[in-house]
């Protein structure tokens, strides 16, 4: 493992995902100084999201061809100046293409730099759980961050949240200023792996299906955990707050300890059990009559969840060997957005039938994706390298 290389690609990725934090954290603010309705807030996250998850495969494709890490700090960067210039755009199609390019940059910093966390951890399951952590509290980080510069002054501070991408931009040249070698040797492994590995695009596409039907109920619980405290368990705004942050919290708790269990046991066997706890947590969840124990379901629903998050990443591009990040962008980008996707109708079934059976038709989703997830097989990239 080379411990100096994921150091610095995991404080990217909490720069990168700041940034895909900050554009929900800045929608409140435009609302409020600009007067947005619902709708112009959901063009905007269509903006920053939709085109973002359509668009990263491409990224991967490309990554895959010209394997540099120019791409990585290109992306984040252009990230920041989407978000920079987003408060001081002087109307709403400026602020939409803003926000637009920012959705771009963070789609272009994903597939090279899990695939270079991924050649920088090695076999290690923990190191991509690690690079992943980074990014959770990057995204963490950022209503803090939001409210403290724009909540003192307005929208037209954005410029001022680019800092944290300058700073890591002077990071990553000084660390990388000399890497030229390394770069072009990688670049022959790369092609060298290529030349011998074969793709199992049956078995990518799978554990595509696996994900997206992990990403449904999470994206379900994530938009709809608080509000379900307060209305159909009687709970406080602060319970239902409460329910969300255990949910969240744990999801990080989640991905380190996935990352542990993956190198000890295997990780098919931690995804199995990932999944397999998932769906009595959220049947808990589902079945709560009180805010403690829906507090407590939505704690164990987020850990499990997270467990098999490492082991996917790397086990698709295990799949993919000769388009590594390809395999990221689909996994990272395009499956994981479904959830995002389907989230209207859902909030429809929700209008109409209540948020617990919108709850239950979730858990049948996730069983569906347990049931793939026992179908699921193994496979490392040395071994098909030499197949």
């Amino acid at each position: 493992m080379n411990r100096k290389r994921l150091g610095l690609l995991t404080g990217t990725h909490s720069v990168n995902d700041l940034y895909q934090g900050l554009i929900p954290a800045l929608l409140p603010f435009m609302v409020l100084e600009r007067g947005y309705s619902y709708t112009a807030v959901s063009g905007l996250i269509l903006a920053a999201t939709g085109l973002s998850s359509v668009v990263q495969p491409l990224f991967g494709l490309y990554a895959d061809r010209h394997p540099r890490s120019g791409l990585i700090p290109a992306g984040f960067m252009l990230a920041a100046l989407g978000v920079a210039l987003s408060g001081v755009a002087e109307s709403y199609l400026w602020t939409w293409l803003a926000i637009a390019m920012s959705g771009l940059g963070i789609a272009a910093y994903h597939p090279p730099a899990t695939t270079a966390a991924r050649l920088a951890g090695g076999s290690s399951q923990k190191a991509m759980s690690l690079f992943s952590v980074g990014g959770m509290l990057g995204a963490a980080a950022a209503p803090l961050v939001a409210t403290a510069v724009i909540g003192g002054f307005s929208l037209s501070a954005t410029p001022w949240l680019a800092v944290p991408a300058a700073a890591m931009a002077v990071v990553w040249w000084w660390s990388t200023r000399h890497a030229d070698a390394a770069e072009a040797a990688l670049a022959h492994a790369r092609r060298r792996t290529a030349t011998l590995a074969t793709n199992d695009w049956r078995a990518f596409l799978r554990l595509s299906s696996v994900i997206v039907g992990w990403s449904i109920p999470y994206v379900t619980v994530l938009s709809m955990a608080a509000l379900y405290t307060s209305r159909d368990l009687h709970g406080s705004s602060a319970q239902g707050a409460l329910v969300l942050t255990c949910f969240t919290a744990s999801s990080a708790i989640g991905t380190l300890g996935g990352g542990l269990l993956a190198d000890r046991v295997g990780r098919i066997a931690t995804i199995r059990l990932g999944y397999t706890l998932a769906l009595p947590a959220l049947a808990g969840l589902v079945l709560a009559n009180a805010p403690i124990p829906a507090m407590l379901c939505a704690a164990l629903l987020g850990t499990a969840m997270f467990l098999p998050f490492a082991s996917q990443v790397t086990l698709a591009q295990d799949y993919l060997p000769r388009n590594p990040a390809t395999a990221a962008g689909i996994t990272l980008g395009l499956a994981l957005s479904v959830g995002g996707m389907l989230s209207p109708l859902l909030g429809m079934l929700s209008d109409s039938h209540g948020l617990r059976t919108t709850l239950c038709v979730v858990l049948g989703v996730l069983s569906l994706a347990t049931a793939l997830a026992f179908q699921l097989g193994n496979r490392k990239i040395e071994e098909t390298a030499l197949a």
